[in-house]
């Protein structure tokens, strides 16, 4: 079976994600900062028949890093890593004159360098998986200018940047920055609390990712609603 490895995986996209891949018959390596919500998430998803194995612990930790990958490699390798671990870099969202340096260091550590150092644990076993590809979790506030986002926006531009360049290096590879729109999910609750506007359920952009796993389209940026239209 493939095996995919999923950060930030215990709720909103990351979890919805991993079940409809669970449905598919892969088998799972979920991370997440908070035990007990991971571990309610792994039970469920292995309840479509998969093997999940569920590390809870910090991406930005090199060790945690090594074990996420080590745990997939007992599973038989990496066919997908999903870099979807987020950090806002400030809660709620703030100013740029209000951004502080360390906010701002966190948002660039957890998005960026962790990113890429898991890219770099993984990266043997995708290259061996035949077919391996890495998904970045990107956002709109990483190609367009919004009050407040400058600094995960910022984050996520470099995300793009790193997963473009990945794509030049690794032509065996397919790596995509995906751009999930607009969701509801705590990420944007703690961002924005005073925005309660409706906005769509993650499970309903799952397509988009799923389309780009079933027809491996070239390496690049994409705008999950785009792929959702064009179906």
């Amino acid at each position: 079976m493939p095996v995919a490895v999923i950060t930030g995986a215990s709720k909103g996209l990351g979890r919805a994600l991993g079940a409809a891949l669970a449905r598919r018959g892969c088998d799972l390596v979920l991370d997440a900062r908070t035990a007990g919500v991971l571990e309610e998430t792994a039970k469920a998803l292995s309840g479509y028949g998969t093997r999940v194995a569920a590390l809870p612990g910090d991406v930005t930790d090199a060790g945690h890093r090594a074990a996420l990958v080590a745990a997939a490699r007992e599973l038989g390798g990496v066919d997908l890593l999903v870099n979807n671990a987020s950090a806002l870099g400030a809660e709620p969202l703030v100013r740029l004159e209000d951004l502080t340096p360390g906010g701002l260091r966190r948002a660039l550590e957890v998005n960026v360098v962790a990113a890429l150092g898991l890219i770099q644990e993984a990266l043997p076993l995708l290259r061996a998986a035949g077919a391996g590809a890495v998904v970045a979790v990107s956002s709109d506030a990483a190609a367009e200018a919004y009050p407040t986002w400058g600094g995960y926006g910022a984050s996520k531009a470099a995300l793009d940047h790193l997963s473009a360049v990945l794509g030049e290096e690794e032509p065996g590879l397919r790596v995509w920055a995906v751009d999930p729109g607009d969701m509801a999910t705590d990420l944007y609750a703690a961002a924005v609390p005073e925005d309660g506007g409706p906005r769509p359920a993650p499970d309903s952009v799952v397509p988009a990712f799923l389309r780009l796993l079933d027809e491996r389209p070239a390496s690049g940026r994409y705008a999950a609603p785009a792929l959702l239209e064009e179906r």
